[in-house]
């Protein structure tokens, strides 16, 4: 069911199924009280960016938001595009993480199962992705990074 909360809140005239079917505003009344709220935030193109904690599938607008930051696999020095990336959370969703442009990094397979299996930590202090090596490679964990999309020529 679609519904925006104002219209929850103001006592909706109706509201759309996702296969299409109109309710009325004393169905709808009751499937919301009994319903498991799925918060999703939608960009101005109607775009999700933010899916909450039930799902951790990435939806595709999402995903182009990662791509768009990220421009491809965020590991330094991997040229990898966005086609052959996966996008990777942060911080588990299993034991918590949210599946947020801010808890998701774009990664290639390689480097996606060296994050998981090596040690890497990834972080986005300022909105960019981060990572810093295990301590055998690097004892003092420095923090190593691609430049922006943007600013590679």
């Amino acid at each position: 069911m679609h519904v925006r909360p104002e219209d929850l809140e103001a006592r909706a005239r109706s509201a759309v199924l996702d296969f299409g079917g109109p309710l009325t505003p004393a169905e709808l009344r009751r499937l919301a009280g009994d319903a498991g709220v799925i918060p999703i935030v939608l960009n101005g193109a109607g775009q999700p960016l933010d899916v909450g904690r039930r799902t951790r599938t990435i939806p595709d607008g999402l995903r182009r938001a990662v791509a768009a930051r990220d421009g491809g696999c965020a590991f330094p020095g991997c040229d990898r595009r966005v086609s052959w990336c996966d996008c990777h959370h942060i911080r588990p969703w299993q034991d918590g993480g949210p599946t947020t442009l801010d808890n998701l990094v774009m990664l290639c397979k390689r480097h996606h199962r060296l994050v998981h299996h090596s040690g890497w930590t990834v972080r986005l202090p300022d909105g960019l992705p981060e990572f810093l090596p295990p301590r055998w490679i690097d004892p003092d964990q420095n923090p190593r990074r691609k430049p922006p999309p943007h600013l590679i020529a």
